[in-house]
């Protein structure tokens, strides 16, 4: 992933910690306190990942296998795939039988860019059914999907965008990333992207990249997060981060967090597993919880 990347040089003058959590969080989790018990997911974006081979896949492990050995290390997907051709039930389906061998694993599909990126969210009906058509296949290895918005998309698309998320099925779980700067200072207005996803009872993603601190911007519009980490090579303060962010969903969690899907990215990809493990170590710590850990190949290059 290249958005939010620095030059390495820089990111001891960046300023890394958490902003305060927004009002709209704290009265949204508030509201949602001791309605459930909290489901914390963990993966990357990506399963066909060479870098992999010889750290987490075995040796040899032939492309078309990558998924089958994916599912043994992690219990969900941001699955990028989607966002860039729109597959039909018999791929899909394939993926969801792959998944069975691990009972928890979900998938959570990226709204192709031909919604989102090339029509806009204009004109989209045809190829969003067609998307549903074929996610619908997954079946119960099926996530929340998440729409993600191009940074040239600014407020001013507003209207559009409030009508086509007013049109999405209401039966599968929707978060939506937004980018350009101005999103992050509508607060209050008409044109307030959180105050609209809380309303149409549909998430947020929170993007914690170094460059673009403005995307962490803290806001739970429902009591579900979803959250992709973007680090640095296993930079020191990627570590600093990940604590400072367990802490938070520690919190998140004693005030009402009902769920959490946290997906780790790198720069350099060969990275997300061991940055992965390090997290999840940590979370399943501090909440007491039993996620399943990347499991390492003897000598293979891993710090713990």
């Amino acid at each position: 992933m290249e958005f939010g990347r620095v030059d390495p040089s820089i990111l001891k003058d960046i300023d890394f910690s958490l902003p305060p959590d927004t009002a709209l969080t704290t009265s949204v989790l508030k509201a949602a306190k001791g309605k459930g018990k909290l489901e914390v997911h963990m993966g990357c974006a990506k399963w066909g990942r060479k870098e992999w081979v010889g750290q987490i896949y075995p040796l040899k492990t032939k492309e078309a296998n990558f998924l089958d050995e994916y599912v043994k290390h992690f219990d969900s997907i941001e699955l990028n795939a989607t966002f860039y051709q729109v597959y039909g039930p018999d791929t899909i389906g394939k993926w969801a039988e792959k998944a069975k061998a691990n009972p928890d694993f979900k998938f959570c599909p990226k709204f192709s860019q031909s919604i989102s990126h090339i029509r806009r969210l204009k004109n989209a009906e045809e190829i969003t059914t067609q998307f549903y058509n074929g996610i619908m296949a997954f079946g119960d290895k099926l996530g929340p999907l998440f729409l993600q918005l191009s940074d040239n998309f600014t407020p001013k698309s507003y209207p559009e965008l409030k009508a086509y998320l007013e049109h999405l099925p209401h039966d599968v779980p929707v978060f939506v990333e937004v980018r350009h700067k101005e999103w992050f200072n509508t607060t209050g207005q008409e044109n307030d992207i959180f105050k609209l996803l809380h309303d149409l009872n549909m998430g947020a993603v929170i993007t914690d990249a170094s460059g673009r601190r403005d995307c962490v911007h803290m806001n739970l519009p429902t009591p579900h997060a979803f959250i992709r980490f973007v680090g640095n090579s296993l930079d020191p303060t990627d570590y600093k981060r990940i604590d400072d962010w367990v802490k938070r969903i520690k919190q998140w969690a004693d005030e009402g967090l009902q769920s959490l899907w946290f997906f780790m990215h790198q720069h350099d990809e060969r990275y997300s597993p061991e940055l992965a493990d390090y997290t999840v170590k940590k979370l399943n710590a501090e909440l007491g919880l039993n996620i399943m850990r990347p499991k390492f190949i003897e000598n293979s290059p891993t710090l713990f």
